[in-house]
This record gives C-alpha cells, sequence and structure tokens, in this order.
C-alpha cells in the first residue's frame, strides 16, 4: 500500500502531476483507473476542474448495434464511486472530494499489473524487444525471456499482448515511413506508369513482409523472348540488413545481359526459393521452359 492517501485540501501542481498519484494510488490499492471528465474555461481552454475515478465506474454505454453481436462482451464495470476531484485554485489543483470505497473486490499485487491503466513499456523494455524481434527470437520464447530477467510476470510491468500491440505499431510505422513503405510506394508508382508492373510480398505468421519480388515490363517483354535460359544469383548483399538480392538473369541476341526479374529475400531457405519461383512463373505467365524447370529443381535440393 501506499503510504500517501488522498484527503480534502492535497494540492497539486499539475494536472498531470494529480493524475500520476492517482495511477500510483491505484497501482498500490489494487484497482484500475481513468479520467472521467475536464472543465474548461472558454476564454484561454486552460483546466478548470477535473475529476479522476476507478475503471470500473459507472456502466457501459450500449451499443445501438448490439442487436448484432452473438457473443456480447461481459459488464465489466460495477458503478463503482472510489474518485477523486480537483479544482484550480491559485495555480494549484487541490482535491475538493475523495470517495475511498469501492464496491468490488481490489486486485492483488501479483495481478494489478494486468490492469490496462497499468501496463507500461519503458524505453529499455521496448529496446529489448526491438532487439528481440529483430534477432529472429518468436515473440512468445522473448516474452519469456524478458519475464524470467525481470523475476517473474508481476515485474515486468507489460502484458504479452501488450509487445504484441507495441511491434505492431512500429511495424505500421516502419511501413509508412521506413523502407518497406518507400519499396511499396514505387510499386505504386511504377503500376500507374505501366499496368504490366508485376510485385508480390511474402508474409510470415505474424503479418510481417519477409520477400519481396518485382518484374517490370521490360522484364516481363524481354522473358518472353530470351527466357530460354535463366540463371538467378543470389550472391549480392548490398543491402544494409545483408539480405540476399536475388537476381533473375539471361541473355540477348546481342549476348548482353538480360534481367527477367528481381527479389529481396528474407534468408535462403528452401521455403522462400520455392515462393521465390513460384512468384517468377507467375510474373511471366507460368511459361516455363526445361532449363528454368531443372534449375529449380536443382535449387530445391541443394537446399533440403
Amino acid at each position: 500500500m501506499t503510504t500517501t492517501i488522498p484527503s480534502v485540501g492535497m494540492e497539486f501542481n499539475s494536472v498531470d502531476e494529480a493524475w500520476q498519484f492517482w495511477v500510483e494510488y491505484g497501482k498500490d490499492t489494487g484497482f484500475g483507473v481513468r479520467n472521467d471528465y475536464f472543465n474548461k474555461r472558454k476564454k484561454d481552454k486552460s483546466i478548470r476542474s477535473c475529476r479522476f475515478v476507478c475503471c470500473k465506474e459507472g456502466h457501459r454505454v450500449p451499443d445501438k448495434r448490439s442487436y448484432l453481436v452473438k457473443n456480447p462482451r461481459a459488464e465489466t464495470r460495477t458503478d463503482c464511486k472510489a474518485r477523486i476531484a480537483l479544482s484550480s485554485k491559485n495555480g494549484k489543483f487541490v482535491i475538493h472530494e475523495f470517495v475511498k470505497d469501492h464496491n468490488h473486490d481490489l486486485q492483488l499485487p501479483q495481478t494489478t499489473h494486468m490492469l490496462a491503466s497499468h501496463r507500461k513499456i519503458s524505453e529499455v523494455q521496448a529496446y529489448e524487444i526491438e532487439m528481440a524481434e529483430d534477432s529472429g527470437l518468436r515473440q512468445k520464447a522473448s516474452f519469456q525471456l524478458m519475464s524470467a530477467q525481470a523475476g517473474g510476470r508481476t515485474n515486468l510491468g507489460y502484458t504479452r499482448l501488450n509487445a504484441k500491440n507495441y511491434l505492431k505499431a512500429r511495424r505500421h510505422r516502419n511501413m509508412v515511413y521506413g523502407e518497406v513503405g518507400s519499396l511499396m510506394k514505387y510499386f505504386q508508382h511504377q503500376l500507374l506508369k505501366n499496368p504490366s508492373f508485376f510485385h508480390a510480398h511474402q508474409m510470415d505468421c505474424d503479418e510481417q513482409i519477409t520477400n519481396v519480388f518485382w518484374a517490370d515490363a521490360k522484364m516481363i517483354l524481354d522473358y518472353g523472348y530470351f527466357g530460354e535460359v535463366v540463371s538467378l544469383d543470389t550472391t549480392y548483399c548490398t543491402n544494409h540488413a545483408n539480405r540476399p538480392l536475388a537476381l533473375f538473369s539471361g541473355f540477348n541476341h546481342y549476348r548482353g545481359i538480360v534481367i527477367f526479374g528481381v527479389a529481396l529475400l528474407y534468408d535462403e531457405t528452401a521455403e522462400s526459393f520455392k515462393w521465390l519461383f513460384e512468384v517468377f512463373l507467375e510474373a511471366h505467365g507460368n511459361k516455363k521452359n526445361p532449363k528454368l524447370c531443372s534449375q529449380i529443381k536443382t535449387k530445391q535440393c541443394l537446399k533440403h
């Protein structure tokens, strides 16, 4: 239990300070918290008064479409009256009302961290989650490792779902602003210029992009003329992630090199090459030739 209990007349320098105090009090006592309302002045929009409540205050507003839901969520609120109310006075925020009692059971210290308002991923934890993800460690194993390092899940401060949502949000940011986002934007631009442009990507079980393939109109046209012999080279690793850059190439009637398709691979496993060859054939209208089929079979055998 916290040594500081809210009381009428207690002062805070700001609303944020008061809110943080209520969060810590709820965490130590065993209940979740949320803010109920803020009253603002019309002139300068500054906060005049506010109220912080228990997470079980009131009742959920029924959805007008609730009759369409087959398995509606159970009601979790109990109209709990526990709260503090504050008002602005001389540049301070003063508690003018405090209701201590709850009408529901409080959480044990071992389970308080499961409440939504008390889950938090620190900067260090976020860095560790990202490192584990970038190292190829699965989310379940990563969460178990970090729980062990913290001395148990109760000391971790967040749940496995929080870590998953964090990585999902990070992935979305990368998709928009990172290399993948730039690549997808390039693909869209090429499609607008020429509808014959072909591109495809493969995703893993965590819905993360792994392998990417593309072929422009010239590559597709060259394959139609010079696709009797196809060479696949994956020795180029020029990107910073050291991912193989795969090039499908051949020779034209002047013995010049022509490109039939390009791919960025996550790895060089049999599964990745199987997907790559299938997509390559799809890009070129499933036009096969004996030499290409022989190369596909040989490559798969080598990887197995």
